[in-house]
Parts: C-alpha cells; structure tokens; sequence
C-alpha cells in the first residue's frame, strides 16, 4: 500500500483547553489516546467550563503546560512556574492567580483517579476519538494568510503527518469515509473539523491571529484536519506512515 505521509509529531492533551504534551507514540483504543482530555478547568464559583474561544477571561489556558507522570497523575505549570501536581488545592489557588478568577482543575466524569474524591466536572464537548491534520493542510492555510503562523498547536491535533503540499488543497478534508493506517492502528475519517474562535488565540511562539480563522471560512468552509473513528486500536508513533486501506 502507498504510503501518503509519515507521522511528524503526535499529541495529547491532559487537560481540555491547556497546551499539550507531545508524545514518541500513543496507545490509542476506541476512545482515543490514552490520557487525552482527563480533566477540565472550571469558574469555581460556577461550575462553568472554560471557553477560550468565547471568553477572553480564559485566553492564557494554552500557555499552561500539562503532562501526565509515570504514574497516570496530572502535572501543570503556568508560566515561570514550576509543576505542580493536579488536581490538588495548591494548584486551583495558582491558576486562579494565573487568570484573575477562582479556577478549578477537575477530572471529568468517570476518569478513575486513586485517592481523588473532589468534584468532577462534565465534558463540555463529545471529542472523536483521534484528530488528524496535515502539514499539506497547514502549508495551504500559510500561503493563504502569510502574515501569520500556522502552527499545528492552533488547532490541537493529535496526529501530524508530513506529506506534500497539494496546490489549492486542505487534502484530508477530500478523503471522508475512507479507511486509513497508521502504524497498528485503523481508523476511518468520519468528518472534517470545524474551526472555533480558540484557533487565533495567541501561545508561546506567536500572537492572537483572527487571520487564522477568517482564511478557513473563506477557503474551507471553516474547516481543518480531520477526525477518524478507531477500527483496530494499538500504538502509532513518530515516523510511521499513513496508507489508504
């Protein structure tokens, strides 16, 4: 089978709405990856989840760092600070400094924590299991806003593939309802991805960008990436190849 790209980075995201943690592999089951999107963080006195792409109170989210230790616990850093272990009382008082309200760090429903017996907090989406974008996808997105950073990090992918750019093309956006494979996984593409407000949001490396979005309405009917259901699970890692099945 032809191999139409290679996996150049690979992600996860401890915490909805914080930054990511790359990754050498991923174990992925028909949920996705294992430790994505665990925990959420809430307005404390509310219970309301974060909205980064509507409330610009939440805007510093993706400038907080996540990772998950050996163990499967969460770790956070804002900022100049050190890590700290989540979720724990210590951390909410530090990202309430960090955004100027009371904040929370939660796990969301059903994650099994050993030890933890604080409140829960409710997804504020139902994510597909794995998303998927290319580097051809984010070489059109520049040529069409050159002023701006298309940086993979705007739009939280969990597979980056490497292939080459395809002139006057989102190419995954065409390949809906088709099967692929990368490394032992299986997955088939079952819709394209639909761009938020989050996407121009300033991170560490470049600035607030509404040119990011505006480019995707124009040219993609707001689209980017694409997410995949898990036909077979296992693991993928860096350099595996993308086939057609």
């Amino acid at each position: 089978m032809e191999t139409i790209g290679n996996v150049l980075q690979l992600w996860r995201y401890p915490a909805s709405s914080l930054a990511g943690e790359t990754r050498p592999d991923l174990e992925v089951d028909a949920t996705g990856a294992t430790g994505d999107r665990l925990y959420g963080v809430v307005d404390a006195e509310t219970g309301e989840p974060a909205r980064p792409d509507r409330d610009r109170r939440w805007h510093p989210a993706p400038r907080i760092r996540t990772r998950l230790r050996g163990d499967g616990r969460l770790e956070v850093a804002v900022p100049g600070g050190s890590w700290m272990e989540a979720p724990s009382q210590d951390c909410d008082r530090v990202l309430s400094d960090h955004f100027g309200l009371g904040v929370s760090l939660r796990p969301f429903g059903g994650t099994d924590l050993p030890g933890y017996d604080g409140p829960q907090t409710e997804p504020r989406y139902a994510k597909a299991p794995i998303h998927l974008l290319t580097t051809a996808s984010l070489a059109r997105l520049q040529a069409l806003n050159p002023a701006g950073v298309a940086d993979a990090r705007r739009f939280r992918p969990n597979v980056v593939v490497d292939m080459p750019a395809v002139e006057g093309s989102f190419p995954e956006t065409e390949w809906i309802g088709r099967r692929i494979a990368v490394g032992e996984v299986e997955m088939t593409i079952s819709e394209p991805c639909r761009r938020c407000g989050f996407t121009i949001i300033a991170q560490d490396g470049f600035d607030d960008d509404p040119g990011i979005l505006r480019s995707l309405v124009r040219h993609n009917g707001h689209d980017i990436g694409v997410y995949c259901t898990v036909d077979r699970p296992g693991r993928m890692a860096l350099g595996d190849g993308l086939r057609f099945l």
